[in-house]
C-alpha cells in the first residue's frame, strides 16, 4: 500500500490552516467521491480510504492530533505518514 501523507497546518490571521482531523476527513471525503466515480475497482483508492477511515476511528488519532497541534503551535512543520504493515495501521510523525 502506498502511504498516506498528511501535512496539517496552523491557522493564523492571514492563513487558514487545517488540523489533522479536518485534513484526514477532507482526504477521506475526496477519496469517497473518487471511489463513487470509478467504474470497477481501484485498489489504491480503496486502501487509501481504508487507511484514513481506520485512522479517524483509532484511539491513537486523538493523541496524535494533540501532539501535532503542540508542535504546530511551536512553529514547527508537521507531517504524518499513515501506512499498513502486516494488516496493522501505523503512523510516523515527522517534524521539520
Amino acid at each position: 500500500m502506498e502511504p498516506v501523507n498528511l501535512e496539517p497546518s496552523f491557522s493564523t490571521q492571514e492563513i487558514s490552516g487545517k488540523c489533522l482531523k479536518c485534513l484526514a476527513e477532507h482526504e477521506l471525503n475526496d477519496c469517497l467521491i473518487a471511489l463513487l466515480g470509478e467504474e470497477g475497482s481501484n485498489k489504491k483508492l480503496e486502501q487509501r480510504f481504508e487507511a484514513l477511515s481506520a485512522f479517524l476511528r483509532s484511539p491513537e488519532s486523538k493523541a496524535l492530533r494533540d501532539e501535532s497541534e503542540k508542535y504546530l503551535s511551536e512553529g514547527k512543520q508537521v507531517s504524518i505518514k499513515l501506512y499498513f504493515d502486516k494488516g496493522q495501521l501505523n503512523y510516523e510523525l515527522k517534524l521539520s
